[in-house]
């Protein structure tokens, strides 16, 4: 005499969502099991060839899941895709939409991911860039853009007399001579430029060697702080901007309450400190 499956069987609604709950698992070879899952957890089921692993991975929870999400979607939505049957079971509590990856080689490409053989990829990258909050890897601060006022009034807000250098960094970390690129700056009215860590006059700027990568910031306008410069920071940075595609540098010349400052307001804007140079605010009009 065999038992019915659901007679005796209380339903559960499952551990306030921290596990997918299992009751009465019977497709395939299935023999009426119960299981919690924890949620958020890699898990990982086991077992000899036969003894269920995919019915219960594959057929129960994943069909299952992928079943519900569809029947969640308009009439004119499911018309497009192919409905699952329900497995046999009594009950599954804690759910999510599912994705499963068929245990076969699906590319031969070493370079795919999971993101790309489950084709979303361009949906999640989509998903981080317009939704997503960037946060500085050296601040583990929000990366915001800024404006030019927002960038003028960052600077007045340091310490009266502070001393600064605002730079437009041309060339980040790439090999060449840049001898066009230093004459037409020249030609532009420029007078000086900071080439891998060195001031010169750009009449006199050295030969560089194009075998070797170089940081090449060309000195926009030097500045002493105070509360009338308003508008011409708004011109310099204008310009630095316009230069260097975006971005712009203030560097603290010989100041140290100047980067005192800076410390403290780090809500504001990402300080850089390289061990090997001065104290400077990167600025950007796409994220700072």
């Amino acid at each position: 005499m065999k038992p019915s499956h659901a007679a005796a069987r209380p339903f559960v609604s499952g551990t306030d969502g921290r596990a997918i709950v299992i009751r009465g698992a019977r497709e395939h070879n299935l023999k009426n099991i119960d299981l919690t899952i924890p949620r958020d957890r890699l898990v990982v089921f086991t077992g000899l060839s036969g003894s269920g692993k995919s019915s219960l991975a594959f057929d129960t929870i994943y069909a299952e899941g992928q079943r519900r999400y569809v029947e969640s979607l308009s009439a004119y939505a499911r018309q497009f895709l192919e409905m699952m049957q329900k497995p046999d079971v009594d009950q599954i509590d804690g759910l999510s939409p599912a994705i499963s990856i068929e245990q076969k080689t699906t590319s031969r490409n070493p370079r795919s991911t999971v993101g790309t053989v489950t084709e979303i990829y361009d949906y999640m990258r989509l998903l981080w860039a317009r939704v997503g909050i960037p946060y500085s890897p050296a601040t583990g601060l929000p990366i915001e853009s800024q404006t030019v006022s927002q960038m003028v009034d960052r600077v007045l807000a340091l310490p009266e007399g502070t001393r600064l250098y605002l730079l437009a960094p041309v060339v980040r970390g790439r090999k060449g001579e840049y001898r066009k690129e230093l004459a037409e700056y020249l030609k532009k009215g420029f007078q000086r430029v900071k080439i891998d860590g060195t001031f010169y006059e750009l009449a006199e700027a050295p030969a560089l060697d194009k075998k070797f990568p170089h940081d090449i910031d060309v000195v926009v306008d030097r500045i002493v702080v105070r509360p009338d410069l308003a508008q011409r920071l708004a011109e310099s940075f204008e310009t630095a901007l316009k230069l260097a595609e975006g971005l712009a540098v203030v560097e603290f010349a010989d100041t140290p309450a100047g980067a005192e400052a800076a410390e403290k307001d780090k809500k504001k804007t990402a300080k850089i400190h390289d061990k090997s140079g001065p104290e400077r605010i990167v600025f950007s009009e796409k994220f700072a």
